[in-house]
């Protein structure tokens, strides 16, 4: 049995979802594995609230387990609590970093954020800097890639909790619909490798 570890904030964690371990991202991740008989097991390692500086902290526990495949998803709260891009990328290659050392065949995804750009000034050209950060990681590291994790559900009141910031549970299928392509080809490779 292969682990698939997931770090990341609530939108991995599954806030506010009445039942996490059948609604919440990795769950519905979990589900597609099972479907199709992949040897996958996955590990929920999101908190609610987290920051890439958290993840940095907490990743070193996580990562003394056997992983196959790494989701990252970290980073809307550092720029919520006004921590600079700059510092954002540092932390989640520092993330990678440790990841790559420790398990040198592992494969991994990183789930990209945006934030509305039409933001004035300072705040827009951060909004700019946060947005190109992911990709720019994700080329560096040669990691898949989800440019926006949030994508048709962000801004959908029906797809979101009351927050208008948390996908219910609908909202997350359609993000696990979405994503799991580009899951799936990591695991079918890690499976395939020599």
């Amino acid at each position: 049995m292969h682990n698939v570890l997931f770090l990341g904030d609530s939108l991995t964690a599954g806030y506010g979802l009445k039942n996490v371990s059948e609604e919440s991202f990795p769950a519905l991740i979990q589900q597609k594995i099972n479907a199709v008989n992949l040897p996958y097991r996955v590990i929920n390692a999101g908190i609610s609230g987290d920051t890439t500086v958290g993840g940095l902290s907490r990743v070193d526990r996580l990562l003394e387990q056997p992983i196959s495949v790494f989701v990252l998803e970290l980073g809307i709260n550092d720029i919520l609590r006004g921590i600079s891009p700059q510092a954002t990328a540092a932390n989640l290659q520092a993330i990678i970093s440790k990841v790559k050392i420790k398990h040198p065949h592992v494969k991994m995804a990183l789930m990209g954020m945006e934030l509305p750009l039409q933001l004035g000034g300072l705040l827009g050209r951060m909004a700019q800097e946060f947005v190109s950060l992911f990709r720019t990681i994700a080329q560096r590291n040669k990691m898949a890639f989800v440019p926006f994790f949030l994508e048709g559900v962000a801004g959908q009141a029906h797809l979101n909790l009351a927050d208008g910031v948390h996908p219910s549970a609908a909202g997350y299928k359609i993000i696990a619909d979405r994503v799991w392509p580009v899951l799936h080809q990591l695991m079918v490779e890690e499976t395939h490798q020599p």
